[in-house]
Formats: structure tokens, C-alpha cells, sequence
């Protein structure tokens, strides 16, 4: 078919598809000496011509026409597109797509409008990207999966689509969210060894109690349920049922859709005992020290728990000689008919690699020094699975960061080198200390304090600390460089004024204290640190009423107003598995100050001890024992402002703060110069809780004394001055720091001790 050139002639597309299956029309070849595009209101000339297949001076024919009009309609951006045909040139007509401007929500509770709206964007929906129905639906089923996310499994999501001027429209998704499902039933079937209620003890997912507003534990979620189901599994497999299995799992949603039944199916299998391990491989010649490390023993029933922990130990082993890409396997030799299983560990060390270069990712705010100088593993050494983990523990405990994980990967084309990147997820590193005590006699006492752990992201610390209470007032500024040598010793500085007077009468005797010092923190092993420091401080005793006799002999004798210079050495060790909550590890602390100069010479020490041992998934034993002792050095008294107090949080719960310890002739505390404090606590998820630990009840009995002085260096209380005391309190890791809240009852006391049955602290462990 012939077309004069100066005839138009036009193809037309409704549908790329349509376009290319069966061209309306068919033109000869020709070549375009131009092209021109109608209808473009947003989109930029340059998209288009970018995209089409023909350029000017080529030749175009059917197939290039077919194609361009597939490449345009892919863009997104186009409702409509046709091209037509004026003589030799081409003539590209489109009609775009409606842009979105605006997009808002209606009814939504359950979610952030910011949460919704990151949630469209990834489904392609969002303010400025062109309007397509397609894109509509699929958002509309984000909206719902967010929400049967959340157990909403009731929501209705409805779309208003307004259009307005300028080819532009708005989205208005109005959402009826319905009342949450919640678990109403959780069976598990076939099990024949333990009993129900025994295992459904081991979930997170329950069917609701008192405090499920808080928990949300009746809310199910998928992932969780696959996690209790994880635990469900663990606790067989260590228990010697080795082939054990979930046969099945049925998640019912009741016909109202707030209603959820679960049935998990099991079956149990037999328990299997050990009854050997083998060691098969390559073991570098050192089988005996890789035998040291098996935890497998023969006779006890299977643990796949210990059977994780040895071939993670092999492994680790392997990487402290630069194999990181060791694999271990432990593979059973059941034995069914004895209900015996032996274990063959498996071992192929594969090839020794060295680290090329170490990564940190996902500190937006930190700085790569801080975390990269806690490093023990160097980049172009050989890769030390120790040092690593090593690297890994020291990161964490900092405290900068939610999540600490290594990651390793192999570069391309060198299977000899490896990349480790440190990924990080940053918390909040800033505090609130907040304390507050009631008695009917004192009324409320409160404090604060704020402190920076991560200041600006250097990982210095700065804190200052406040108490504008008309009877006690405290300002404390310190700061801490952890790094002020490259060798990791670290630098702290700290000025103080404190003002306090023991009794609510604006006549009382007052303390004033006035002081700096300077310490140092030198690392002696990677657990061991040991700090060095001086001071200078000056104490003035103010004269007033209720000022005890030893206050007043001191005066007599030294001055009311005395200067010390402490010298300070101290030891810290730190194992605890959290700063925060603990459920394992150790603790120990050893702080000595002995005055060298100035108007006071003492020496005055104190020793902290805490262990913390997880009894079962549920309870966690904890023990804190701290002592002091105080002398005075020379032919002077030991000074009265360095005495010890008892009595609160810390100490004795039930009692005052700070007002246990002699007293003089009329009745006032004088403090001691000998102390005492054990404290024993049980702590266990709050009742509703589920298994959540950051939210924790706890029973505690607490025994402690502060003693005056004896002959010679004893510091232990006289057994007769111990007070004593029993209660319950709640744990929780707020927002703003962890709080204690206790209620006490004391067991042993004496005649004019100030009882304080509830107590709390924001920022404190015992």
C-alpha cells in the first residue's frame, strides 16, 4: 500500500499489547529527518527521547514503531500514547498520567500516618509520582498486610481517588480498623512426655491475662509464633528427643475475626542417650585440644544444645588460627533398637585467610574511630576468630548501641582475604537519674540527674547532676575521655559543690562540700582495668541545731573548716551479660582513697561483689555483697564527713536513706566507719508478662549495718547493730533508665529507726 508523503497517516495504540500483536495500520520505511512529541505537561522532553528506539536519520518502519511504543507505556508516566506520521517526520502524541499531590489517611490509630505512608512509598505510591490504578490496588493491600500484621484482621480499607486542577489528583484511604484479634486457644497435640501446660509455659504467645494491654502477648503474630515454636523444639531436642518434630500447624481465625485458635501437632519420638563421640578430619594436629572442647557426654541423653556449643566451639577454634571458613558437622549414628546415638563431628578447616578491610555501617551518629579503636582484629593480619569476638564484646559493651553483629564476607577473586563489617543499630545514649522517697515524717525527697554517655558522638561522657531541695543541694559536673591515650587509658574529671543538712529545719547543721579531682583508667587486660587519681577537697561544717558530739569534738579539736588531698586507686571487672538487666555474670568493684596532705589523713576503702545466675528461663537469682572500712592515718580523728550511711535503696530497703548508723547521746545518726550490705533477690517476668525481661517482679531479703569504730583493721558489723528486711518490687527498663520500685517490711530493727516501707530510684541494679 503507497502513502503520499505529504499525506498524514497514523498509527494508534490503545494498548502496546494490542499494538504489537496487530498493527492497525502499516507504513513503508522511510528515514525521519524530525521528531516531535504533543501533549507533555510534566514529564520532560529529554525522558521521552531518551527512551524511544529512533533516532533522527534512522530508518523507521513498523517494528521501531511497535517498540517505541512499548518503551513509552513501560515508563509508567503515560495513559495513552500514539504516533503518527506527517511526511518524514514523527510525531510522538502522549497523554500522561494523573500525578498524585497529595495523599492522607482517615481513621487510622493502630499506625503512625508517617509509618502508612513509608509503607505506600515502597509499593510505589506516593506525593509527585504519577497515578496508576494498579499501583492503587497494591497499595490498598499493603495497608491490609500492615494491619493483619498488628492481629486487625477485621480492617477495611476504602479509596477515594479526587481529581483537581492540573492533572493532579488526591488519595484519601479511609481505614475502619475493628477490634485486634486475639488468641483465644493455644492446643498442642501429641505430646505424651510433658504436659500441656508445662510446654505452653515455654511460649510467648498466651491467651491474655491482666497485663496483656502492656505485653500485647494475645496478639498474634506469625513470627513470634514461629519462635515459640523454636523453643518448643529446643526444649525436646536438649531433653534427648532427637526426633522430635512439629507435624503441623493450624492458626484458625473465627468467623468474627477477633477471635484465634492455634494448634500446633507433635510428635514426640523417643529419648536417645549418647553413647560415643567421634572425631573425624582434619584437625590440624590437635585433636587433643579440640577434645578438650567437647561438652558432648556420653551417657547423658542428647542435648542439641551441647551439640551446637562444641561444633561453635570447633569452629571458633578454628578461626583463632585464621580458618574462617572452617565447617564442622555433627552427624548421629542412631542406634534405634538400644535407643542409643553416637556422634561423629566432622571437621574441614578448608583455607586460611587473612582480613583485607574492616567496615562499620549503620552509625549514623557515632563516629567510625570510636567503634573501630575497640578493634583487636587489625586489618591485613590473619583472621583471629578470638580477637574477633573479642572486638565484638568490647563494642557492646559500651553501650552506644541496641544491636552489635560482624559480618564476613569473601572478596572476589581472593579466597585467601575476607571483609568484616561491624553493623550497628544506635540507642539513645542519654539519661535521666531519677530518685524519690516517702516517710510520713520527711514527706517526698527528689532528685535528678542527666548524663550524656556518647556526647556529639565521641564517645566521651559529660553528666551533671542537680538536687535544688531546699535542705540538700548538689552540683556535680564530670566527664570521662575513655580514650585519652591511644592505648586506651582513659581520663576523668569531675568538680563538685554539695550543700546538705540532715534535718528539715532551716536551723540544722549543714555540710558543705567544695572539690575536684582527676583520675586515670589504665586497661591491664582486656577485663581488668585499674584507675589512679587525686583530688582536692575542701569540708566546712556549718553550726547549727541537732549537730551530733562527734561533729562538734572534731570542730573543737581541727577547725570547722578542712582540706583534704586524696590520693584514689581503684579495680573494676565487668562480666555481667547486661549493664542493665543481668540475668548472668559477675561484677566487682575495689575503690581506695588514703589523704596525703592537707588538715585530714584517713584511708577509707570499700569492695562491691555482685553475681547474677539464671536458674531457668523464667527466674534469675541475683546476690550483691558491698563492705567499707575507714581509719584514720596519723595522730588526727578519722574525719566525720567521710562516714558511712545505710538505710535505702543500694542498701537496707524499709529504711530511710542514709539513716542507719550510730548515734550519739540524742538520738542523731553520727555514721560509721564500717559497712555492711548483702542483698539476695529472685526476679521473675511480671505476672502477664509472658517472658518480656524488661519488665520484671522481684522478691528480696536484705541484711546490712554500719558500725563505729574498733581496735584494730576488722570490718566486719557487730552482729548485734544488723538491721534487716524482706519485700517484693518491680523492675523496669523505662525510657528514661531502669526503675526499682520496692516495698519492704523490716525484720529486724531498733527503737528511732526511720521506717520507709516504698521506696523507688530511676538509674540504680540494687
Amino acid at each position: 500500500m503507497q502513502f503520499n508523503r505529504s499525506q498524514w497517516r497514523t498509527v494508534s495504540a490503545v494498548a502496546s499489547l494490542v499494538f504489537v500483536a496487530n498493527a492497525a495500520w502499516a507504513v513503508n520505511p522511510f528515514t525521519v529527518r524530525d521528531i516531535r512529541i504533543e501533549g507533555l505537561q510534566r514529564v520532560e522532553p529529554g525522558t521521552v527521547f531518551v527512551s524511544l528506539p529512533v533516532r533522527v536519520g534512522d530508518v523507521y518502519n513498523d517494528e521501531k514503531g511497535s517498540s517505541a511504543i512499548r518503551t513509552l507505556f513501560g515508563l509508567g508516566l503515560f495513559k495513552d500514547v500514539r504516533i503518527e506520521v506527517s511526511g518524514d517526520v514523527l510525531v510522538i502524541v502522549v497523554e500522561e498520567r494523573p500525578t498524585i499531590a497529595d495523599v492522607e489517611f482517615v481513621g487510622t490509630k493502630e499506625f503512625d500516618k508517617d509509618v502508612l505512608k513509608k509503607a505506600l512509598r515502597d509499593v510505589g505510591l506516593a506525593d509527585g509520582r504519577p497515578f496508576d490504578k494498579a499501583q492503587l490496588d497494591r497499595a490498598e493491600q499493603e495497608l491490609k498486610r500492615q494491619y493483619i500484621n498488628r492481629s486487625l484482621y477485621a480492617s477495611e480499607v476504602v479509596t477515594t481517588v479526587t481529581p483537581i486542577e492540573r492533572n493532579r489528583v488526591n488519595l484519601t484511604f479511609t481505614v475502619l480498623e475493628g477490634d485486634p484479634a486475639k488468641i483465644s486457644e493455644i492446643r498442642i497435640v501429641g505430646n505424651q512426655v510433658f504436659s500441656e501446660s508445662t510446654l505452653r509455659g515455654l511460649f510467648d504467645l498466651d491467651t491474655g491475662g491482666w497485663l496483656s494491654w502492656y505485653t500485647k502477648s494475645d496478639r498474634y503474630s506469625r513470627a513470634k509464633l514461629n519462635a515459640d515454636i523454636e523453643s518448643l523444639r529446643s526444649y525436646y531436642l536438649t531433653r534427648g528427643y532427637l526426633e522430635f518434630k512439629v507435624d503441623s500447624t493450624q492458626v484458625a481465625i473465627l468467623p468474627n475475626k477477633t477471635d484465634i485458635a492455634i494448634t500446633i501437632n507433635i510428635t514426640e519420638g523417643e529419648r536417645f542417650v549418647v553413647s560415643g563421640v567421634k572425631l573425624e578430619g582434619n584437625f590440624l594436629g590437635k585433636d587433643d585440644e579440640f577434645k578438650s572442647l567437647v561438652t558432648i557426654r556420653p551417657g547423658q541423653a542428647y542435648n542439641a544444645d551441647e551439640v551446637a556449643k562444641t561444633t561453635k566451639a570447633f569452629t571458633d577454634y578454628f578461626g583463632n588460627f585464621g580458618f574462617a571458613f572452617a565447617r564442622v558437622q555433627a552427624r548421629p549414628d542412631i542406634d534405634r533398637a538400644n535407643n542409643r546415638v553416637a556422634l561423629v563431628l566432622q571437621a574441614d578447616p578448608s583455607r586460611r585467610a587473612y582480613v583485607r578491610k574492616i567496615n562499620v555501617a549503620g552509625n549514623n551518629r557515632t563516629r567510625d574511630v570510636v567503634v573501630r579503636r575497640e578493634f583487636r582484629q587489625f586489618e591485613a593480619s590473619w583472621y583471629d576468630g578470638d580477637k574477633i569476638r573479642l572486638s565484638r564484646d568490647r563494642v557492646d559493651r559500651l553501650g552506644y548501641f541496641k544491636e552489635v553483629g560482624i559480618e564476613t564476607q569473601e572478596v572476589p577473586g581472593s579466597p585467601d582475604q575476607v571483609d568484616l563489617t561491624i553493623n550497628v543499630v544506635e540507642k539513645p545514649t542519654g539519661s535521666l537519674s531519677l530518685g524519690a522517697g516517702y516517710s510520713s515524717g520527711d514527706g517526698l525527697g527528689l532528685s535528678f540527674g542527666l548524663k550524656q554517655e556518647n556526647a556529639f558522638g565521641s564517645g566521651n561522657s559529660l553528666g551533671v547532676q542537680v538536687n535544688t531541695s531546699k535542705f540538700n543541694r548538689i552540683v556535680v559536673f564530670n566527664t570521662t575521655d575513655p580514650y585519652f591515650t591511644p592505648d586506651g587509658v582513659s581520663r576523668t574529671i569531675d568538680f563538685y559543690h554539695k550543700t546538705s543538712s540532715p534535718y528539715q529545719d532551716k536551723n540544722s547543721y549543714q555540710l558543705v562540700t567544695s572539690g575536684g579531682s582527676l583520675r586515670f583508667g589504665v586497661p591491664f587486660t582486656e577485663t581488668d582495668t585499674v584507675y589512679f587519681g587525686a583530688g582536692v577537697e575542701k569540708t566546712t561544717i556549718v553550726p547549727g541545731t541537732a549537730l551530733p558530739a562527734s561533729y562538734q569534738t572534731y570542730a573543737n579539736q581541727f577547725g570547722y573548716g578542712s582540706v583534704a588531698v586524696p590520693l584514689t586507686v581503684g579495680w573494676g571487672r565487668d562480666r555481667r551479660d547486661s549493664a542493665l538487666a543481668p540475668n548472668s555474670g559477675r561484677y566487682q568493684r575495689a575503690n581506695a582513697e588514703w589523704s596525703v596532705a592537707g588538715d585530714v589523713r584517713y584511708l577509707r576503702a570499700t569492695y562491691q561483689y555482685q553475681e547474677f545466675i539464671p536458674i531457668s528461663k523464667q527466674f534469675t537469682a541475683a546476690f550483691n555483697g558491698e563492705v567499707g572500712w575507714g581509719v584514720a592515718a596519723g595522730d588526727r580523728l578519722f574525719p566525720v564527713f567521710k562516714k558511712f550511711y545505710g538505710g535505702g535503696l543500694g542498701s537496707v530497703r524499709g529504711f530511710e536513706q542514709g539513716s542507719l548508723g550510730p548515734r550519739d547521746a540524742n538520738g542523731t545518726v553520727e555514721g560509721g566507719n564500717r559497712k555492711l550490705n548483702l542483698n539476695a533477690e529472685l526476679l521473675t517476668p511480671f505476672p502477664g508478662a509472658g517472658n518480656d525481661r524488661t519488665l520484671r517482679l522481684y522478691a528480696f531479703f536484705d541484711v546490712g549495718s554500719v558500725a563505729g569504730p574498733v581496735a584494730g583493721l576488722a570490718i566486719n558489723a557487730n552482729a548485734n547493730s544488723l538491721r534487716s528486711s524482706v519485700g517484693v518490687g518491680i523492675s523496669w527498663i523505662s525510657p528514661v533508665g531502669p526503675l526499682r520500685l520496692a516495698f519492704a517490711k523490716p525484720v529486724k530493727k531498733f527503737d528511732g529507726d526511720k521506717i520507709q516501707s516504698m521506696q523507688f530510684q530511676i538509674g540504680t541494679t540494687f
